[in-house]
């Protein structure tokens, strides 16, 4: 038999409202977007930004072809403009944000806010040796 932790209603309630938050429509940032991860043997949360263009109809396409991006595993590969590393969310977010030689590939402050949320997400689960999946 095996027990589960009481989980708190109010966790549940915040997990719900979370997903909930997760499916709202967001306009993409015509800059780009990162593809997060870790690399564990590095300690370090790594973000790839790749360029893309917005269509007339609001999907994110290959600036190369115009072919609307494919978020599947078996897409084709494309290549990074730049990869970011940081031993925390706030010296990947300086990176990104600080750096006074490279501008900030990022237009929209709601994909700044993403960013930021996610690279803390990142933070943690590099700290407590678990996984991270980007929301």
């Amino acid at each position: 038999m095996t027990t589960r932790p009481n989980i708190h209603p109010t966790t549940v309630a915040l997990k719900a409202l979370d997903d909930k938050l997760s499916k709202r429509f967001i306009e993409l940032d015509p800059n780009g977007y990162f593809l997060i991860y870790l690399d564990p043997e590095q300690a370090l949360i790594c973000a790839k930004h790749f360029t893309n263009v917005i269509n007339d109809k609001g999907v994110a396409c290959d600036p190369e072809t115009g072919k609307p991006l494919i978020a599947k595993k078996n897409a084709p590969p494309r290549q990074e403009t730049r990869i970011y590393q940081g031993r925390t969310a706030k010296e990947l977010c300086m990176k990104i944000f600080e750096d006074k030689e490279n501008p900030c590939p990022i237009s929209y402050l709601d994909h700044a806010a993403y960013l930021g949320r996610e690279f803390v997400r990142a933070e943690i689960a590099l700290i407590n040796g678990g996984e991270y999946i980007q929301d």
